[in-house]
């Protein structure tokens, strides 16, 4: 049955009868049934992500080739955008050169998937994601969607070469879909410069078909398929870049969850393709970029397929979705660029970059990265409130990393081999986060031993409020020793644990002090 007539019966199934929809999707059997209810009841944060801690994320596809920063594919059709003047300067007029002469000049030539996420494993990551679709629309794996990376760009699937690469390093493997939102995405496409020459003449979505792409590298595709359909065109007559600006968003820049409206087919096709993508590079981690599951009951059908999956391929609940900016959806609650202020009863992933989450060059030449150190003090005020990192580390347009990248990763690591395996791998929440004296600390516990992490630690006497005999009911502290040094003077007070910082440990990046030999009553306290 070809795909548009599969879409119109499954639409008209939608409608009139959900249950036999899912049984024509040919979801995968298990015990989670897409519903709601099902996916909460069924729900588990696996102790192989809980152990984890740090991820690392190639948030890499054809936006990256240009090297200008995050959403360039919306963002060239909006006049006045310091990426609109760099698509002109490279590409041409976008109602010449729109987003489809990006995809056909990107090559992807330098790419080696083991190399980017071997250096990934070396900075400390525990787990691997490749994105396998951003908001562009653009699958960057073998798919169901005719634009992807198998028929244009960079002619090979991307997906399959970081699936390969993880495995051949021994780490889980995650992709990332992005796509449910592209139908209002990219709107701006269809809008028009509100001045100069070409003021009024609409972009290249607007105009172009199948049929123009002969003699071209999309030959044979339908550019509509791409930018997805002219939904929320502005009208004529806007007269500045700030008035375009202000339609769309109004319009299409609003973060719309549900399906373009008298449209369900969209929605089904989504399905399609993230099915395919499940059942060909069977991911242990799938983080969908919505603040809920995407379209409803066509989300819930996903996370079902996903999670059964997983369970068929391993015995267990072992996958994991992050697909929620809230808790009790049936998936993993993700805060975007922030973290949670206090611990949380459920695990929880804190996603965030180094720079622009698309590969941007000025970075690199102003030196702009968040340096090793912060990316430290962040992953450990995450972990000690019960969170995993998951850590973008752009990489370039032609597949490679940056020097000032490669030296970021390299300090990561350093301090990944030794204080992570005692403070951050493996861990668990103990009863406070820790506290903002002294510079900051934060608490995790590992067995019966709990590390402090210095965020910031000064030299002379540090005072550890929750540490006290009276904080602790009397329970008295052994040992304190610097992970990787030698044992630290300390006095247990009633108020607090006074620890002696010298020089040499206050200067270091984030040290952390193991807290060792307490009593079995202190150990009852850390749950």
């Amino acid at each position: 049955m070809r795909r548009r007539d599969w879409l119109k019966g499954a639409a008209a199934l939608l409608a009139s009868s959900p249950g036999r929809l899912r049984a024509q999707a040919r979801l995968a059997p298990g015990p989670v049934e897409p519903t709601m209810e099902s996916l909460r009841e069924h729900f588990v944060v696996p102790d192989w992500y809980r152990d984890a801690k740090l991820g690392m994320w190639a948030h890499w596809g054809p936006q990256c080739a240009p090297e200008a920063g995050d959403w360039y594919g919306r963002h060239l059709y909006l006049e006045g955008e310091a990426q609109a003047a760099i698509h002109r300067r490279l590409y041409g007029h976008p109602a010449d050169h729109g987003f489809i002469d990006v995809i056909a000049g990107w090559r992807a030539e330098e790419w080696d998937p083991d190399a980017v996420f071997g250096a990934y494993k070396a900075a400390g990551a525990r787990f691997l994601v490749g994105m396998a679709c951003h908001h562009d629309n653009f699958d960057l794996f073998a798919s169901p969607h005719p634009w992807n990376a198998t028929r244009i760009g960079p002619g090979r699937d991307l997906v399959a070469g970081w699936a390969a690469a993880a495995r051949r390093l021994d780490l889980p493997f995650g992709v990332s879909n992005h796509a449910s939102h592209s139908w209002h995405w990219w709107q701006t496409a269809y809008g028009y410069d509100t001045v100069g020459p070409r003021a009024g003449e609409r972009y290249d979505a607007w105009r172009l078909t199948a049929a123009e792409g002969a003699g071209t590298a999309w030959e044979g595709l339908d550019p509509q398929a791409l930018y997805t359909g002219p939904r929320m065109v502005p009208p004529a007559g806007l007269e500045s870049p700030e008035a375009m600006r202000r339609w769309h968003d109004d319009t299409s820049g609003q973060w719309i969850e549900a399906a373009p409206p008298g449209d369900p087919g969209y929605a089904l096709h989504w399905l399609a393709r993230q099915m395919q993508l499940v059942e060909r590079y069977e991911p242990d981690f799938l983080y969908q970029d919505s603040h809920y599951l995407p379209f409803g009951a066509i989300g819930q059908m996903a996370a079902a397929h996903f999670y059964n999956r997983a369970i068929a391929r391993t015995g267990a609940f072992t996958g994991v979705m992050s697909a929620g900016f809230r808790q009790g959806e049936g998936t993993l609650h993700n805060f975007e660029r922030k973290a949670a202020g206090d611990i949380l009863p459920e695990p929880w992933q804190a996603a965030t970059c180094i720079g622009d989450w698309h590969y941007n060059r000025a970075r690199f030449r102003d030196r702009s990265y968040v340096g090793a150190a912060d990316v430290i003090r962040q992953l450990v005020d995450i972990v000690s409130k019960n969170g995993t990192l998951l850590l973008s580390v752009p990489v370039r347009g032609n597949g490679t990393l940056d020097p000032l990248e490669h030296g970021i990763l390299a300090a990561l690591g350093r301090w990944m081999g030794r204080e992570g395996e005692a403070a951050i791998y493996g861990s668990r929440p103990w009863r406070v986060f820790g506290q903002e004296q002294g510079g900051g600390v934060r608490y995790t516990r590992k067995r019966e031993t709990l590390s402090a992490s210095l965020l910031d630690p000064q030299p002379g006497e540090l005072a550890l409020t929750s540490l006290g005999t009276g904080q602790l009911r009397g329970a008295r502290i052994g040992a304190v020793r610097l992970v990787g040094g030698g044992p630290v003077p300390f006095e247990q007070r009633d108020d607090a644990l006074a620890v002696s910082i010298d020089a040499r440990t206050a200067g270091g990046t984030v040290p952390v002090l193991a807290i060792e030999g307490v009593s079995a009553s202190f150990a009852g306290l850390a749950a």
